[in-house]
């Protein structure tokens, strides 16, 4: 993967997404399942396009981790080391490349989960998957949605994870957090969202794998 061309946060802002918030009717647990039980017709966006084109995208998976929290759901993320050569210092989801003997990506996401962020897998209650997205650089991720019933422990790998956090679901499945931003790269012009929420920058792909999520709950 390439490193990264441009610092988003260096951008200017093209507009914002807009779409009113979520009910939090449809941010409880039992309405979620129900809504991955019996999904309605919709329309995701679309994707990155590849950096590359021509090369077939690799599979991968991530695990969209919905923690059941008093206050409500929230989002657990990571922000990845800053010396790796992919993605440095980028909020992401746990999450990674698809090995010959994961048997899903059910089992990619998870397995990721626990190398990642020491998830054990028991406490991951699957609800559904979003469609895949196809990132710029090459990937293409299925995101594999989870609630979280805590207590659980986590345990960052040093290596891959400079910190882990959580973030209300309600900020995110608002459409005035949703902000449209674009660069120019050699390879042309590039659109993306990013969601800011305190000192963390959530965007680029994590943000797009969001916005689905988003129009999946509003449908």
């Amino acid at each position: 993967m390439a490193k990264l061309l441009f610092d988003p946060q260096q951008l200017p802002i093209d507009g914002i997404a807009g779409e009113p918030a979520l009910s939090l009717e449809r941010l409880a647990p039992d309405w979620l399942r129900a809504r991955f039980a019996a999904p309605p017709a919709w329309e995701p966006e679309a994707s990155e396009q590849p950096f590359l084109p021509g090369v077939a995208p690799k599979p991968a998976a991530v695990l969209v981790p919905l923690v059941e929290r008093p206050e409500g759901l929230t989002l657990l993320l990571t922000q990845r080391t800053a010396h790796l050569n992919n993605h440095a210092g980028q909020i992401s989801f746990p999450g990674g490349r698809a090995e010959d003997y994961d048997a899903s990506p059910a089992e990619t996401a998870l397995r990721e989960a626990e190398e990642e962020i020491g998830l054990d897998r028991r406490h991951a209650d699957i609800i559904g998957t979003l469609p895949v997205y196809y990132t710029g650089t090459g990937y293409s991720v299925t995101p594999v949605v989870a609630l979280l019933r805590p207590p659980f422990e986590l345990r960052a790998d040093p290596h891959e994870v400079a910190e882990i956090f959580e973030v209300p679901l309600a900020f995110l499945m608002d459409g005035l957090n949703h902000q449209r931003l674009s660069a120019e790269l050699a390879s042309g012009r590039r659109s993306f969202y990013a969601m800011p929420y305190r000192d963390y920058y959530i965007w680029g792909a994590t943000a797009g794998m969001l916005r689905n999520l988003f129009h999946f709950l509003r449908a």
